[in-house]
């Protein structure tokens, strides 16, 4: 019988035919300090955090930060990775972090997204305000 291996986002895939030992998963709220941390120690501008698991599915927290430039985005996104590498988590995905003369970038870690955005492009798109926008009543009118 040919054992099957499990990985998670934390861990990169495996060749190896044996159970592979997981990470323990981190926490969302701790993965949410740490990135606002990282974020603080690199002079992130704005910072705003949502707590979104009323709201959605697909994450616990996302976090929203401008920066003052196109290289101030790309260092705060590879603080944000480098603070969590080394507390053993890593992200599913960085997008935009190799973009010339990006205005967004997004670090995702499951739990929790941090949104890297210049100025303009934060207030083009006002994410916080989608994400914090009261629900929606979804019930029927009584009749």
């Amino acid at each position: 019988m040919q054992q099957v291996s499990f990985m998670s986002a934390n861990q990169p895939p495996s060749t190896r035919t044996e159970p592979v030992d997981q990470t323990p998963a981190m926490p969302a709220d701790e993965i949410l300090k740490h990135a606002v941390e990282a974020l603080e120690s690199i002079k992130a501008v704005d910072l705003v955090t949502l707590d979104v698991r009323e709201r959605c599915n697909f994450t616990d927290y996302m976090v929203f930060a401008s920066g003052t430039s196109d290289r101030h985005l790309k260092a705060m996104a590879q603080e944000v990775v480098k603070a969590l590498k080394e507390k053993g988590m890593r992200p599913m995905n960085v997008e935009g972090d190799d973009t010339p003369q990006t205005e967004w970038v997004l670090v995702d870690f499951i739990d929790v997204i941090v949104h890297l955005m210049m100025p303009e492009t934060r207030a083009l798109y006002q994410l916080e305000k989608l994400w914090s926008a009261p629900a929606a009543d979804t019930s029927a009118p009584d009749s």
